[in-house]
């Protein structure tokens, strides 16, 4: 069958017609989709340049995992350590630097007294600018004559700030630069405890289970923050100021009937094995803190057997059997 001309020629401007309405109805959809998409990515810019920036973001302040259900355990850890013990806070950086707990903000803050020589006063300059991870008090450098007691009543004037949720930290925790400190397992070890008049440690004497006799370990021991307000605002700690510092500590909450909640952390908390003495103990996977860590050889054995590099990364630009 022929067809006729006028017929082909309809048919024709159907297809012509059909085929530009196809066209604007994909360049109507590209157009829409391009102003979504400026849309959103002019809503993310504004979203995101109003995020403030945090300071601490290149710190040794390590902030991990931090959401914003505001049930996040937040932890202050000063490690109380003597301005020219540069190596040791640079090594120490990176042991906590590279830990990660989950759901918890741990930051870690290397506390001095007053810097007396000249190289500190540049050397630890440097230390601030770069990590901001230094806490410096108003005292002379000593062990047993007020440094603890200095540090712990300095922190509500430090941290009181209306840009902080109150309280800044749920504990505070004061630690030694020859502990090691594994974080996730004291952030877990935590999240049952009351967040209100608590005292956490490693209880002295070595056989004591009983964390209401006697004191907590200086290796590390931990309080909540009100306990940490009592101690600025009691004249308890400030007419006895001298003496073993952890004894003292203890002493402070006796004599102040502080502390109703108190957790014997033994023994996730020991000494090194070696030398083996009644506060020693093998090293084990539920630990959480092991002290007198003097040596490196001592570091290195320890933190071999918590296969603390096993997650680097396979890279091509290094090679480590």
């Amino acid at each position: 069958m022929t067809m006729k001309p006028s017929s082909r020629s309809s048919q024709s401007k159907r297809f012509i017609l059909s085929s530009l309405t196809f066209i604007l109805f994909l360049c109507a959809l590209a157009s829409i989709n391009e102003i979504r998409f400026d849309t959103f990515l002019m809503f993310g810019r504004c979203a995101f340049s109003n995020v403030p920036l945090d300071p601490s973001h290149n710190s040794s302040s390590f902030t991990s995992n931090v959401t914003s259900d505001g049930d996040d355990i937040r932890i202050l850890i000063g490690i109380l350590t003597l301005p020219d013990q540069y190596h040791r806070r640079h090594f120490l950086r990176l042991i906590y630097g590279t830990q990660s707990p989950m759901g918890a903000q741990v930051d870690v803050k290397f506390v001095l007294c007053n810097l007396t020589k000249e190289d500190q006063k540049v050397l630890v300059a440097l230390e601030i600018m770069r990590y901001d991870d230094i806490i410096i008090l108003d005292c002379k450098e000593n062990m047993n004559k007020g440094k603890t007691y200095t540090f712990f009543s300095s922190l509500p004037e430090i941290f009181n700030s209306s840009d902080r949720p109150y309280p800044p930290y749920h504990y505070v925790m004061k630690g030694d630069d020859d502990t090691y400190l594994r974080l996730e397992n004291l952030v877990e070890s935590l999240r049952p405890l009351p967040r209100e008049d608590l005292y956490y440690g490693y209880v002295i004497p070595c056989p004591s289970m009983d964390p209401f006799v006697h004191y907590m370990s200086g290796m590390g021991y931990l309080v909540s923050w009100d306990i940490a307000e009592w101690v600025r605002e009691s004249d308890i700690p400030k007419n006895h100021l001298e003496g073993p510092e952890d004894k003292v500590f203890g002493e402070w909450l006796r004599d102040g009937h502080r502390a109703k909640n108190r957790f014997n952390a033994k023994w996730s908390m020991y000494n090194y094995p070696e030398p083996q003495t009644r506060c020693t103990h093998e090293l084990w996977p539920d630990t959480i803190a092991v002290h007198l860590l003097k040596k490196q050889e001592i570091w290195i054995h320890t933190l071999k057997y918590f296969n603390v590099t096993s997650n680097l990364k396979p890279s091509k630009l290094y090679h480590i059997p």
